[in-house]
């Protein structure tokens, strides 16, 4: 080949032949591109729930240490009987949501200066039971296994 871009003794332009018969792209297709936004949504996501669980770490540490201790065995009682739900805060406390929604959240007495802190549901939970059911519970440092256990249950239904 010659410097100028000839193939040798052709008269035509190597790189020329190479541009026409060259098949031209019009990039991603249809398919490609909606997974490339698939990708970069569960990404996002990913990343969204990695700061929502540091940011449930740092209200939980943030706590005065009863408080702390009672978040972290809530915490415990509520990824074993529902790991499915994701860590989060509401309004700073301590949560848990399934697809972004608030299921419960603890609440600690310390917040509102009260005598006792409080486990409870919101509207996302499946609690409803009859006309009437709890969406509440005081909560103490010496709360027993069968008290747990009833917590457990809930948050199983809860979560759905």
């Amino acid at each position: 080949m010659s410097r100028s871009g000839e193939a040798c003794g052709s008269g035509r332009s190597y790189y020329g032949h190479m541009a026409e018969t060259q098949k031209k792209s019009d990039g991603f297709s249809a398919e490609e591109k909606a997974a490339v936004r698939n990708r970069a949504k569960e990404l996002k996501a990913a990343a969204g729930k990695a700061e929502d669980a540091a940011a449930q770490d740092a209200a939980i540490a943030a706590l005065v240490p009863d408080e702390k201790e009672l978040a972290e065995r809530i915490r415990a009682m509520v990824v074993a009987a529902a790991p499915q739900l994701d860590p989060k805060t509401y309004y700073g406390f301590p949560a848990w949501a399934r697809d972004g929604k608030i299921v419960c959240f603890f609440k600690p007495k310390s917040k509102f200066k009260v005598r006792y802190s409080t486990f409870e549901f919101d509207t996302a939970a499946t609690l409803d039971d009859g006309a009437v059911w709890a969406t509440a519970f005081a909560v103490h440092n010496e709360m027993t296994a069968a008290d747990e256990d009833m917590l457990s249950a809930l948050v199983t239904k809860a979560a759905g």
